[in-house]
């Protein structure tokens, strides 16, 4: 059984820093691209950063230059380093792993920025 579990969310003052991770683990033939994503109470879950197997990375626009996501694929890890952060950042951050035409995800972690 593929589980997804996400850490490092928490409460950060604006303009500062989090890193959350994203540790897969169970059986997976082959792992394809893995992404997070936000969701606020009310609102649709939005994607926010993607990057591919081998390493190709996309971003919304309203993270870029701030939020960079990675992965160790030897460690089955996926991480989304966040900085400058504002408040309209405040959500719920899930990971989702794709593998072939299943998409797994996390149970999610709060990224709450305030003063």
């Amino acid at each position: 059984q593929v589980q997804l579990v996400e850490s490092g969310g928490g409460l950060v003052q604006p303009g500062g820093s989090l890193r959350l991770s994203c540790a897969v683990s169970g059986r997976i033939a082959s792992s394809g691209a893995m992404a997070w994503f936000r969701q606020v109470p009310g609102k649709p879950r939005e994607l926010v950063a993607v990057i591919s197997s081998g390493g190709t990375t996309d971003y919304v626009d309203s993270v870029k230059a701030r939020f960079t996501i990675s992965r160790d694929n030897a460690k089955n890890t996926v991480y989304l380093q966040m900085s400058s952060l504002r408040s309209e950042d405040t959500a719920v951050y899930y990971c989702k792993l794709q593998v072939g035409l299943t998409d797994y995800w996390g149970q999610g972690t709060q990224v709450t920025v305030s003063s």
